[in-house]
């Protein structure tokens, strides 16, 4: 097996797609962004841990993870079982080196290894010890998300490494503490770690679990089936220690007249990132992408410019990549790209809509129509759930993206997919329903 190096880092390349031809005065310019990062250590999306790297070759790491402790996992007793097991199986993925530390998540945040504010040093001992802690962990008390997420960030801001990472369980509604207060942590823990979330079982608040991994840039998933977390919890760690390069941003430049309508992931998930621009200077804001191992994204930019006359040219947006350091400096990643605005009379060129640019409005559509529609179910308004949920069979269907498509047929009876003709099903197992909400932000990749 070969042995990565510290050279075997990524490198970013950035692909524009876009139809750059607007009729006379016309003002709006799409674009599809692929950003892609090759040649790190990892394989595919994973890699396989702790034995890739040379000793103290891996990026250097730090992860907590965030274990729900409160009463109810206790309810069955094998959901606690589950959880402790789950962990252990993260705990063995670590690579040789990573600091780590595992918190039990209860109405309080507490240490249960190392303790005491402090990280452990991933190796064949620390893992033995962190697992015979984790035998000790039993359920009791109440839920405080914001508490958790709290502790982690401090036991992380003490490791001076390039990847800070969670993983977070919970299985219940976040009820111990207010909605402001959890969201009083995520905006002080945002863009200082990146955290996936998962809710085990059916008793947790979608929106909750899904609102911290989107304010966190991490994943959100349901693990309907308590016995399957170790499995999930694996592939979740081997994503995070693929994970070489942290804190990138996608920096966008637009000319004087020029605005920025939207900024937005689009694939893998869909993922609003308009508001969390930060100035970076004249005309340029910097929008953050979070870590990256060998993986491609892509992400769908709308800029509003200055109308012109047949003819007129113009550079509409440059995209770059940076990573920003203390201070006003930034580190280059040495990838960039063009959008253009083109004026011409030429209908057929001024109305043609970019392949890209077509597929990512439809599947950023299905994301929204699929919330929507199961809004509008859970307060019983069959008409406009019927209806909502029927256009997202039609984008599904026309867009090729056959997981939502599965999921979305175990919520209604398709009638013609084509048409988004359906019928609610008038009995849903709950897990079905959360699941397709849970998942109702991932896209299928245009193919180019």
């Amino acid at each position: 097996m070969a042995i990565l190096s510290k050279s075997n880092v990524p490198q970013f390349s950035v692909d524009v797609y876009q139809n750059e031809y607007l009729p006379e005065d016309g003002r709006e310019v799409n674009a599809v962004v692929t950003v892609t990062a090759t040649g790190g250590g990892t394989i595919g999306s994973a890699v396989a841990a702790p034995h890739l790297y040379a000793p103290g070759e891996g990026p250097s790491a730090a992860v907590v993870l965030m274990v729900d402790c409160s009463g109810s996992m206790d309810h069955p007793p094998t959901k606690m079982r589950n959880a402790r097991d789950a962990t252990a199986a993260a705990i063995d993925t670590l690579r040789d080196g990573v600091r780590f530390a595992v918190v039990a998540g209860t109405h309080l945040a507490r240490e249960v290894y190392p303790g005491d504010g402090r990280l452990a040093v991933a190796g064949p001992d620390t893992r033995e010890q962190a697992k015979q802690a984790l035998r000790k962990l039993s359920a009791g008390g109440g839920t405080a998300i914001g508490t958790w997420l709290r502790r982690a960030d401090r036991l992380l801001a003490s490791a001076d490494v390039a990847i800070r990472h969670g993983i977070l369980l919970t299985d219940g509604r976040n009820e111990h503490e207010s909605s402001e207060d959890l969201k009083a942590a995520l905006d002080a823990c945002a863009g200082r770690f990146t955290c996936d979330a998962r809710g085990v079982g059916t008793d947790w608040e979608v929106k909750e679990v899904t609102g911290i991994a989107s304010a966190l840039l991490g994943t959100a998933d349901i693990v309907a089936d308590p016995a399957c977390l170790a499995a999930d919890f694996t592939r979740m760690m081997e994503t995070a220690m693929g994970k070489e390069v942290a804190d990138v941003s996608l920096r966008l430049w637009t000319p004087a007249g020029a605005t920025v309508t939207f900024v937005k992931q689009v694939a893998p998930t869909v993922e609003e990132l308009t508001g969390r621009r930060t100035e970076a200077g004249p005309r340029t804001g910097d929008y953050p992408l979070g870590s990256w191992g060998d993986e491609s994204r892509d992400y769908h930019l709308c800029v509003a410019v200055p109308p012109a006359a047949v003819g007129r040219e113009m550079l509409a947006a440059r995209v770059s990549l940076v990573i920003p350091r203390p201070g006003d400096s930034v580190q280059s990643l040495g990838a960039q790209g063009l959008v253009r605005a083109v004026w011409t009379d030429d209908l057929a060129a001024s109305t043609s809509i970019n392949p890209q640019v077509a597929h990512y409005t439809g599947q950023a559509e299905l994301a929204e129509v699929i919330q929507q529609g199961l809004d509008l179910r859970k307060v019983g308004d069959v008409d406009g759930a019927t209806a909502k949920l029927g256009r997202a069979v039609q984008l599904a269907s026309a867009s090729g993206n056959a997981d939502t498509a599965k999921l979305l047929a175990k919520v209604v009876d398709v009638v013609d997919a084509a048409t988004g003709t359906v019928r609610l099903k008038t009995k849903v197992e709950e897990a079905d329903e959360m699941t397709l909400e849970t998942r109702s932000t991932k896209t299928v990749r245009v193919k180019k």
